[in-house]
Order: structure tokens, then sequence, then C-alpha cells
């Protein structure tokens, strides 16, 4: 399965272990609570949905790759205790806490949170001392004479032998007592993906044109040589620092992130390319419905890849608008919750030290997304801002309520011109669109990348673009999709065919 679907599938089943009868005990017993083990290659993310999903179910997260461990620092180190038996004394060895148990209660302290995920990373590739601990753990639960506290659902993950060669094969007596799912590359389910990571809309564009190099692992004779989904959001970073710094990264630079030389030097060469593309088209142009004819007639006359490339920049442009309207949005839904507390009270210092309070226990819980991090540094600097210019105006009570209220108006004011901006953008997309492509596989590309950005879902659903539901309706839907979407992948075969 892919890897959207593993992340349910382990949500579910957290969901499920941690459901309570009506004693308060949990409803499916320690004992029965499988580990669950996924196996995939690497690089596709099974690291990085385990912190989303601490994030979405509220619980605790400690992660642990195991081939940096001795089986001392994973069983604990042993010291000797007197102990009487039969009357008669005897010395005992016992061990030292593990150090990956301990952690777990010191993030209990930490955050308060008593329910998490022990993710155990590279399980199947530890050293030969260490490997009966780790078949201890996935059997019993527990490190040395240490058990996992209740609670905590164990999930591991480790790479198939074709692409580790430390690998070791688990028995039946394990694999009886653990739910393995396997997990596979899926360009369709990182995308969806992509789009909330704001991977660098120039790789989005390429993948898109060039999906096979999405993901893929070769043995040359100078070695391994590989692409991955890491890699690309690791480079999607780096670009974006680059921009900032007005630098520049050649294909070696590429490389060094996308470690296989023809993907990296094709990648580096359309880099070049979609910097020109930026340039000749001028995307804040056809946004802002200042476009000429002579920017249709280049882009019909283009080359199919240049077309695609062109329409997936568009989309990145709506992309980033597309997303500052949802952070506005969560941002005057946070900060009208709290004025509705401070209509209630009437004590600002009170409200600001209550959302204080919520959004530090929510940091100590390691529960925010960066952008939802952003969200609250924002609603709690604009609460400051409203009680300074309150007490700047000499205002309190009634009087101070109805200022703030009145500076509150003006940010939603200000925000629904944004909306109608970004409406502007879309329907002038949508001319340039139609006037170069018509109802085109273009078009279908378009919507499609609409229908797939989960911040321009979420904008569509807000505010309505009526050419957006006519296109979605007719290209998207019935069997003109499956042809116009064949027609797509046909040409995207025959480009693909000729570039190897």
């Amino acid at each position: 399965m892919d890897i959207k679907r593993a992340k349910q599938e382990i949500k579910d089943s957290i969901e499920a272990y941690l459901l309570k009868d009506g004693d308060g005990g949990y409803k499916i017993p320690s004992i029965r609570q499988r580990p669950i083990l996924l196996m995939g290659p690497p690089g596709i993310g099974k690291t990085q949905i385990m912190q989303q999903i601490a994030k979405e179910c509220k619980i605790g997260l400690v992660a642990y790759t195991i081939t940096h461990h001795t089986r001392q620092s994973a069983v604990g180190l042993p010291f000797i205790r007197e102990k009487m038996y039969g009357g008669r004394e005897y010395s005992a060895t016992e061990y030292t806490m593990s150090e990956i148990i301990a952690s777990i209660y010191e993030k209990m302290e930490t955050t308060g949170i008593k329910e998490g995920i022990l993710f155990i990373d590279e399980i199947n590739c530890v050293s030969e001392t260490l490997a009966p601990t780790m078949l201890e753990f996935l059997q019993c639960k527990t490190f040395g004479n240490q058990a996992v506290p209740q609670g905590w659902i164990i999930v591991a993950a480790g790479n198939p032998p074709e692409y580790n060669k430390s690998v070791r094969d688990f028995d039946i007596v394990t694999l009886d007592r653990i739910r393995k799912i396997d997990v596979e590359e899926n360009y369709e389910a990182w995308k969806e993906y992509a789009y909330r990571a704001e991977i660098h809309p120039a790789i989005m564009a390429y993948l898109e044109i060039r999906r096979d190099y999405f993901y893929r692992i070769e043995t040359t004779v100078d070695g391994k040589a590989f692409a991955t989904a890491r890699g690309w959001e690791d480079l999607s970073e780096f670009l974006k620092a680059c921009e900032i710094l007005g630098k520049r990264a050649d294909r070696d630079v590429v490389h060094q992130y996308i470690q296989h030389w023809k993907i990296a030097k094709d990648f580096a060469n359309y880099l070049e390319l979609y910097e020109k593309y930026k340039r000749d088209y001028g995307l804040l142009r056809i946004v802002e419905g200042n476009y000429g004819r002579e920017t249709v007639e280049q882009i019909q006359y283009a080359p199919f890849d240049e077309r695609l490339s062109v329409v997936s920049m568009l989309i990145g442009k709506l992309g980033g608008m597309f997303r500052d309207r949802f952070e506005e949005d969560r941002y005057i839904t946070l900060l009208y919750e709290y004025l509705l507390r401070y209509k209630e009270c009437l004590e600002l210092n009170t409200v600001i030290w209550e959302a204080s309070e919520k959004y530090g226990k929510l940091r100590k819980a390691e529960h925010l997304t960066r952008m939802e991090d952003g969200i609250w540094q924002k609603a709690l600097g604009a609460l400051e801002r409203y009680g300074q210019e309150a007490k700047k105006e000499h205002l309190s009570g009634e009087d101070a309520f109805d200022r703030i209220k009145e500076m509150f108006g003006q940010e939603t004011k200000a925000r629904e011109e944004k909306i109608e901006e970004t409406l502007d953008a879309l329907e002038h997309a949508f001319d340039f669109m139609e006037e170069a492509f018509g109802d085109s596989q273009e078009m279908v590309a378009f919507v499609t990348e609409l229908n797939t950005n989960v911040y321009s879902v979420q904008f569509l659903k807000d505010n309505e673009c009526e050419r957006y539901y006519r296109y979605n309706k007719k290209l998207l839907f019935g069997e003109q999709q499956e042809e116009i979407l064949k027609e797509l992948d046909e040409v995207e075969q025959e480009l693909n065919t000729a570039i190897k």
C-alpha cells in the first residue's frame, strides 16, 4: 500500500488500542495490542508520518533509530544487588532502566501526556548482540526487565533486504505477534503531502513531467544511484533558502541531494528552464490579468513539457495564495474565539494569560505544526497589540472592548479583500487557460491540480468559483475524463521514452 493508506491504518490502530472500557481500562488488553511493523524502501516517509500521526492524534512520540544503539543502552547496564533467598543472602544481577524506556517516562514528565507512540526505526538492521533483544521487544514489549508503559503503542520500521545488506529476517514466532504493513512509493500519495509541506514549485512542476524520476534506486558500476522522496523534500528546503540568498543550485549541488547523476543533471537543466519560463511568461502578470496576446501565442506553440510546466507554475503561484488565505482564516478564527472570551469577562490580561497557557501546553506537547505555531504567535501578538492600543487611548471596560472590536473588524475586512484578490487571480488564470488551451489536456491538468492541493480545495469549498465547478464537472467526471487522462498519459509516456 502507499504511505497515505499506511498512515490511516496506523491511526485507526492507535484509536482502537487506546479505546477504553467503562472501567477506564483499555478495551484491547496490552498483550493483544500487536506492535506495527512498517516495511518499505528508504526515504518514502515512514518516519515523517509518525510525527504527523502523533500531532493529529494528540499523543506523545518517542523515536529511535535502533542501529545507533548498543545492547547496553537498549537493555540497561548490569549491577549487583544483595537479596535474601531461603534465609541466606545472595548477590544477584539486575539491570538499570533502558535508555529507551527512560525516554518514554521523560516524555510523559515534560509533556504531561501519558499515551503515545514508541517508534523504532531500522529494527531489522541491528547488530548480532542486539538482535535477540529486538525480538524480545516485539514479542513481549520489554527492553531487558523493563516493560513499555501501558498506553504506549509500538511502531517499528525496516527496509527490505534488497535495500540494506545488514537486514535480518524475522522468524514466524515474531511475525505472528506483530502487524506487518508493506509500504511502496507512490507519487500521487506523496504529491498530496507535498502541497502541505510546500515543496518547491520547480520540483512539483518537474515531477509532473518526469514522474518516473520521483523514486528510483539502481545499482550501477559506480555503486548505488538513487532518488527518494526524502531527497526531493530536503532539496526543496535548500532551493527555497537559495532564493532568499540570491544564489543558485547547479547540478553538483542537486546531486548532493538526488544521488542519481542522470536525474540530478536533468533536474538542474530543468531548473534553468523553469527560471526562464518564469521570466518569459510572467506568472504575476497572468494572475493579475495583464498578459498580452504574444504570451498566449508563445505558450500555444511551445512543446508539451513547456506547456505543462507553465500550468504547474501557475498552480504553484495560486497555491501560495490559497495557503495564505487558509492561514489567515485559521488566525482570524482563533483570534475570534479569544475575543468572545474577552467579551464575557472584559479582562484582556486574563484572556491573554489563558491563551498563552494554552499555547504553551500545545507547544510543550509538540502538537503544533510550523503553521499552527505561527498562527498562535500571531494571534497572541494581536491580543497584546489590541491591549496596548486600548491602554494608549486610556480606554477600559466596554469602551476598550468596542475599540478592540473595531480593530478586529479592520483585520477581518483586510482578510475579505485578500479573498477577493485571490478569486480575481483564479479568474484571470482561467481566462489565460481558456485562451491558451481551451478544453485540452492542459486544462484537465490545471483543474486536477486544484482538486489535489489541500489549500485550493479548502478555498474553493469556502468561496464559489463558477468556472471551476463547470470545468470540474465537464472534464473530471465520466468518460470524457478517462479519455483525456488516457491521452495525457500517452503523451507523457512518449516524452519519457524520448528522453531515456
